[in-house]
């Protein structure tokens, strides 16, 4: 059977060797292996496939051999499961759904939560539960409280805002704390917040792109994971920035997606780790 072993603990002497010998030890093959030292940080990260049956207490003694607050997982080859936020928009959506449908993402999309029903039809299409959660009339702790009700009733790993166009309760992200990812139709750290576009073409910029982020309580400040851009000229108006930009969006979203269900994405203070 294959696993995959996430590993980021305070950096040491010997971590490799370690982790390495013990997976000798319990048979199991190494079929590729990532690791990466923040020298500033003195954190050490490392990602590790493997081959083989772990036995039950290869865990704890790997804990044992390692600093202590190390964190550990083994994951198997189950599916990471994502539950998907929107508002109106279907390009990053669709896309998602389309990818899960051709199995090309390694994701199961539990469920689409939106705050206006107009997307019902396109996560019907595809056989997603579909939940509509209407703001008006709410506060944003309010409405904030009923979405995430509904998504802990699926208890996600994963939290993927396509196109969602709320800000997050502190209490909201307090409560999935490192699940959610956006994406941001800007390259951050520029044009933060509302109409980076029209933003964008005031400024008479040369490239625009998107940036796949994971959310913390500063607006548009999270971690980044993936960015992309594509060339604009003079000729563009904002709203030939905003349709070229889509299709920038989409595909950052869904590969921060792809990155996150196989366990490539460490989160390093304010930054993070991205193994290719």
């Amino acid at each position: 059977m294959s696993y995959i072993l996430t590993t980021q603990c305070a950096d040491d002497v010997g971590l490799i060797a370690k982790i390495t010998g013990l997976c000798h030890e319990h048979n199991l093959n190494i079929t590729r292996n990532n690791e990466f030292v923040d020298k500033d940080a003195k954190r050490f990260f490392m990602r590790t496939e493997l081959t083989g049956e772990p036995q039950s207490d290869f865990l704890d003694k790997l804990e044992a051999l390692l600093p202590k607050g190390a964190q550990l997982t083994l994951h198997n080859g189950a599916k990471t499961k994502v539950v998907l936020l929107a508002t109106k928009e279907a390009h990053c959506l669709g896309t998602v759904l389309l990818k899960q449908f051709e199995q090309a993402l390694n994701i199961e999309v539990l469920a689409v939560i939106a705050n206006y029903p107009d997307l019902e039809p396109l996560a019907k299409g595809f056989d997603v539960p579909f939940h509509f959660v209407s703001h008006v009339g709410l506060t944003r702790a309010e409405h904030d409280k009923q979405v995430g009700d509904v998504i802990a009733s699926y208890n996600p790993d994963i939290i993927g805002l396509a196109k969602y166009m709320r800000i997050l309760s502190p209490e909201f992200v307090g409560r999935f704390e490192n699940k959610i990812i956006n994406i941001h139709h800007s390259f951050l750290p520029a044009f933060i917040g509302a109409k980076p576009y029209h933003q964008a073409f005031e400024r008479g910029v040369k490239i625009i792109g998107a940036t796949a982020h994971f959310v913390n309580n500063e607006l548009d400040e999270g971690p980044i994971i993936l960015q992309d851009v594509t060339s604009v000229t003079h000729a563009n108006t904002a709203e030939m920035m905003a349709k070229m930009g889509k299709d920038v969006e989409k595909t950052v979203f869904s590969k921060a997606l792809q990155l996150a269900s196989e366990h490539k994405l460490f989160i390093n203070g304010n930054k993070t780790v991205v193994f290719s």
